[in-house]
């Protein structure tokens, strides 16, 4: 058995040390969320252009990258949402997950992450729900 790291595993783990230098410098975060996204193509880059237009359409949430990927985080700099394309992990779908400053605990058992391979109009008002929530 392997213990090295895949090469997207690396990639992502590069991606962080740039995020945080880009955030010292004051760099537009929302410029380098919107550029993760054009990076993407077909499915993938349909779901996180809708990721982001309900994020920034119903919460304060401020968009940035993660592990090279969409993220978007409250006031305090802490990721709340983000989203994973499929082919960047080359697997048949793509998360949209929550992180622990999100609010959705709900009982001794709640769901933090979502595969996702479309969003129809309900999946959307149902993502909006869980987004709101989130942030509450």
């Amino acid at each position: 058995m392997s213990t090295a790291f895949s090469k997207e595993e690396k990639a992502a783990m590069r991606a962080v040390v740039a995020e945080a230098k880009a955030a010292q410098v004051g760099a537009d975060l929302e410029a380098a969320c919107l550029a993760a996204i054009a990076e993407m193509s077909g499915t993938d880059q349909e779901l996180a252009e809708t990721l982001h237009r309900l994020v920034k359409d119903n919460t304060d949430l401020g968009a940035k990258t993660w592990y090279g990927m969409p993220a978007y985080a409250n006031a305090d700099g802490k990721v709340v949402v983000f989203f994973q394309s499929a082919a960047k992990f080359k697997v048949r779908y793509a998360t949209i997950g929550f992180q622990p400053d999100a609010h959705l605990d709900e009982g001794n058992l709640w769901p933090t992450s979502f595969a996702v391979e479309r969003l129809t109009d309900a999946d959307q008002k149902q993502l909006v729900e869980l987004l709101k929530k989130a942030v509450s």
